[in-house]
């Protein structure tokens, strides 16, 4: 999965779960435990405006409150199985109290394995799943991993099916029009030899950044719309080895609309 064995661009990147997506400093997400105070009272209080509301979407929204603050994302039509198997666990109230367990600066923030809940401090994260097959992979050339985007971890199976349960959140670096025809000739395009990036997509990754090396090989399903401050709060905390966060950090998400 993007959990654990995910070894960096620089160091023949692969995003990948269990110990694949925790150890590489640029590989996609991991595993770690909920703090006791981002649950009940702990949890950090929510906006009060709501400026959810005044958005003019018809797409599903969700609410991730953590203990370093709240963000809110959208889930792409365009990906429904993905974003009906992630609507399918959050009103199962299956995320809640789970840890974003391997953080990553300046890459993203993973979370979603099952067996964070209750990890002992230190314990191996990542490898963890929910009931059911993986989720078939669903690749747009119009979805890409700027900073914010939601995509779905996996292991190394041929056919890039999806992790059912464990996603992360991007927030990457800088990357100019040279950094990303770099990274487009070494790594995208023998992911998928039909793909460019548009004038639009560099735009993006010039101006907020994100992972462009992970483009066409994970899933992206949705994006942080409000809140994207919070990914680099928790990617800079402090961590063991594995880029586990010494403190805890859980989750709680709600559906929105």
């Amino acid at each position: 999965m993007l959990f654990r064995n995910l070894v960096g661009f620089l160091l023949s990147v692969t995003l990948g779960l269990g110990s694949a997506f925790g150890q590489a400093k640029d590989k996609p997400p991991a595993k770690k435990q909920i703090s006791s105070k981002a649950m009940g009272t702990g949890v950090a209080k929510k906006a009060t405006s709501e400026p959810w509301k005044q958005l003019n979407t018809k797409e599903r929204l969700v609410e991730i409150t953590t203990d370093y603050g709240v963000m809110i994302a959208k889930l792409y039509d365009s990906t429904p199985l993905h974003r009906d198997n992630f609507l399918k666990l959050v009103q199962q109230k299956f995320y809640d109290s789970l840890l974003f367990h391997r953080v990553i600066n300046q890459f993203m923030i993973q979370g979603g394995d099952p067996t964070s809940k209750n990890a002992p401090d230190g314990a191996a994260l990542g490898g963890g799943s929910a009931a059911g097959e993986r989720i078939p992979a669903e690749f747009k050339p119009y979805l890409f991993h700027k900073k914010g985007a939601l995509a779905a971890a996996r292991d190394e199976n041929p056919a890039k099916e999806s992790s059912n349960c464990q996603f992360y959140i991007v927030g990457g670096k800088l990357s100019n029009e040279q950094d990303l025809n770099n990274v487009y000739t070494s790594r995208v395009v023998a992911a998928n030899p039909s793909f460019s990036y548009s004038k639009a997509q560099k735009e993006v990754y010039a101006r907020i950044g994100g992972t462009p090396f992970l483009d066409q090989s994970y899933t992206v399903f949705g994006e942080v719309i409000s809140g994207l401050d919070v990914i680099d709060k928790i990617a800079n905390l402090p961590k063991d080895a594995a880029n586990r966060p010494m403190q805890n950090v859980r989750m709680k998400i709600r559906l929105l609309n």
